[in-house]
């Protein structure tokens, strides 16, 4: 810094004295409000921002917070749903699912369906009534069917009364002998359960003296509109509580009791919730069973050809 006065020069005519030392003069003091330099904001500008977007941050967090709470997914609140035909059906709480493998299904070189699990192979059945005629069952046996149901009787749809299938006596007998695991069915047009238990007894007394090991089966089916039939005001309660009461007389007599559907009744009629203490028997006719719902025997064909029977025969695997 120079300590000479500003325009001081050294004559050489005329010496002057020694210079004096002077102080420079001080600088003014400014307001710092207004003479400050813009630069001198940036800390003070920098952390405001700062703060700033801070809190929009925590805002934006606290309110995605806040909308994820309030508003569950559209997942979670979409019921459960499955298709039959053109209606969407709700499962039916503490109803079990069906429990096979679509894999396991195929068909054999004659047509037949099979179905195979962890080693072991379904057995294959047929079911008769009178409608087969006569029956040649050691054929029957000799062509792989393993069990037969047979029709033991049913009641009529218009007076009520109950009638032994005509040829069960005969094919029992011949069955048994033949080798064949037996079973039956009853073809029901009970319209009240007091009604469906005397079936069940007409039954057993029936069966008395034939050892029986497959299950003894209640068919109900609605009879074609303009018959009359008795049965056709009959509610989709009453008839679950028929199936019910047939099936305990025939649990209380030691016999292993079954309920026969197709999947317009056990979707559409039948509480099956009721029924979960009896084998199920589904007639669906397909190469895989499409039923939503767990069932033990599954009739598969009502064209099926088996040495032994002249024309169509129904065909059955036990998948229990």
């Amino acid at each position: 810094m120079n300590e000479y006065p500003p325009n001081w020069e050294e004559s050489k005519e005329t010496p002057l004295p020694e210079p004096v030392r002077q102080r420079p003069e001080p600088r003014p003091r400014r307001h710092p409000s207004r003479t400050k330099r813009w630069t001198d904001y940036l800390p003070i500008v920098f952390s405001l921002a700062a703060m700033i977007l801070a809190g929009i941050a925590l805002f934006l967090v606290l309110r995605g917070e806040k909308t994820a709470e309030e508003i569950p997914s559209a997942s979670a609140e979409e019921p459960v749903t499955f298709r039959f035909g053109d209606r969407t059906m709700t499962p039916l709480e503490g109803m079990p699912l069906n429990p096979y493998n679509r894999q396991g299904f195929s068909t054999d070189e004659q047509g037949r369906v099979v179905y195979e699990q962890d080693g072991k192979r379904a057995k294959m059945g047929i079911d008769v009534s009178a409608y087969q005629k006569e029956i040649d069952w050691q054929a029957v046996a000799a062509d792989g069917i393993d069990f037969a149901i047979l029709r033991l009787g049913y009641r009529g749809y218009t007076e009520g009364g109950l009638f032994l299938d005509q040829t069960f006596e005969q094919n029992i007998s011949r069955a048994l002998d033949a080798g064949l695991e037996v079973g039956v069915y009853f073809f029901s047009q009970a319209i009240t359960p007091q009604e469906a238990e005397a079936e069940a007894a007409y039954v057993l007394n029936a069966l008395e003296g034939y050892p029986v090991t497959y299950p003894v089966a209640f068919d109900w089916e609605p009879i074609a509109p303009g018959n009359n039939a008795r049965t056709d005001s009959l509610s989709n309660d009453v008839l679950t509580q028929c199936a019910a009461a047939f099936c305990e007389k025939i649990k209380e007599a030691g016999l292993t009791p079954a309920v026969y559907f197709n999947q317009s009744l056990g979707y559409l009629r039948y509480d099956l919730r009721e029924l979960t203490d009896y084998h199920l028997w589904l007639a669906e006719y397909d190469t895989e069973p499409d039923f939503y719902y767990h069932f033990d025997l599954w009739q598969y064909s009502h064209t099926g050809q088996v040495a032994g029977i002249q024309g169509d025969v129904d065909l059955d695997l036990d998948l229990r």
